[in-house]
């Protein structure tokens, strides 16, 4: 049997791949049924940056909030230490001394008055009136209410007694005393009035600018 010749193989040609091999570019399509795995999820970094952002945040909030804290605290305990007398600057009688811009100079205690005032303006004590005479001078820049309601007395046990406000208002029908506002360089002369247990004798009394403010105490000697 004769087979025909061969055709020498051109060795400028890549090698004939061998058989079963598929072509260059050809894709398997993939079986039937076949679902391709999902790609893997990159982990994302911006929820940790944000989370980092907010801490900071929130911990500088925390100090904020715990510096303002401490300076209220001290503000407050500094206030209440003034209502309870515990930062009033020591005084005198007859010897002027200040609480902020009201100078005060006390001059006189009288105690065991049944009664003050005249008339349809005449109050009678409960137990017998201790009557503090005192001059209120502003020595401040702007004007000012000498208010009488903050003005607390003492006596030798150390309770405190409140000015009576309708005692006071029919004691100084005769000047305006505390019941206007003093301006600078301006001073007024009045009496405060204490409803006190009979027999009671006042020792000190306690002045202030304001309710809030430190105050004076000024033993009644």
């Amino acid at each position: 049997m004769t087979y025909p010749p061969q055709t020498p193989a051109d060795p400028n040609q890549p090698p004939a791949a061998p058989y079963g091999t598929p072509p260059p570019g050809y894709v398997q399509a993939p079986p039937p049924g076949y679902v391709p795995a999902p790609p893997a999820k990159r982990k994302k970094k911006w929820p940790w940056i944000v989370g980092g952002i907010l801490l900071v945040m929130i911990l500088g909030c925390v100090g904020i909030f715990t510096a303002i804290l401490g300076v209220g605290k001290a503000a407050v305990d500094e206030l209440d230490d003034n209502v309870n007398g515990k930062n009033a600057v020591a005084g005198e009688m007859n010897n002027a001394t200040a609480d902020g811009s009201l100078e005060f100079t006390v001059t006189k205690l009288e105690c065991g008055k049944a009664g003050v005032g005249e008339s349809v303006l005449a109050v009678e004590a409960q137990g017998s009136f201790c009557i503090v005479s005192v001059t209120v001078k502003n020595v401040g820049q702007e004007a000012q209410t000498f208010d009488g309601s903050s003005q607390k007395a003492y006596d030798a046990k150390g309770t405190q007694y409140s000015n009576d406000g309708s005692a006071e208002l029919a004691l100084n029908t005769s000047a305006s005393t505390f019941l206007e506002q003093i301006n600078p360089g301006n001073k007024v002369t009045g009496k405060l009035v204490y409803d006190v247990p009979k027999g009671t004798e006042l020792t000190e009394i306690e002045l202030h600018e304001s309710f809030l403010s430190a105050g004076v105490k000024i033993p009644l000697k």
